[in-house]
């Protein structure tokens, strides 16, 4: 096995395992974590992937920003058994037989991927997804609005900052 491969499977076991771990903790602290834990090794497939930009973006954006908000909504709200709503026993059936459909689904279209393997066309160019690639395509056809987006995040921060100012 090359060393590509290895982290591949390692990658994909730590995927695996953390994912499963946020759907058994108990603790909606220790859930987000593990969620971080499996962006972190779903941006490591992007990088194996050759892109960049997506292993990039899937840090700062999810594993980042959305995880941290995530982290403080999860503070905030000071979940504990008391507080928590029981489910009545209709709404646990239902949502057994919702992931056993989803499991089957999944299941199906694995097993009908081994027919469409040999009709996927491959792609031998190396600088598919690359950073550099985005930036001239970027900077050369779409800077006008780049720019125009850009003022308006601007604009959205100032008009942030003016409301959540006190008097």
């Amino acid at each position: 096995m090359s060393p590509t491969q290895i982290v591949f499977w390692l990658l994909s076991v730590v995927a695996l395992v953390s994912a499963l771990m946020v759907l058994i903790s108990r603790n909606p602290v220790n859930s987000v974590l593990w969620l971080i834990l499996t962006f972190f090794a779903i941006s490591g497939h992007y990088l194996l992937l050759n892109a960049q930009f997506l292993f990039v973006v899937n840090l700062i954006v999810y594993a980042g920003a959305i995880m941290v908000l995530f982290l403080f909504v999860i503070m905030l709200m000071n979940l504990n058994k008391e507080t928590e709503p029981q489910k009545n026993k209709w709404l646990k059936l239902t949502g057994a037989i919702t992931g056993g459909s989803l499991l089957w689904l999944l299941v199906s279209i694995v097993r009908s991927a081994g027919d469409m393997q040999g009709k996927a066309a491959m792609v031998k160019e190396g600088n598919i997804g690359l950073i550099d690639n985005l930036g001239k395509i970027l900077f050369n056809e779409y800077v006008i609005p780049f720019e125009i987006s850009s003022v308006l995040f601007l604009s959205a921060m100032v008009g942030a900052v003016v409301i959540g100012k006190k008097d």
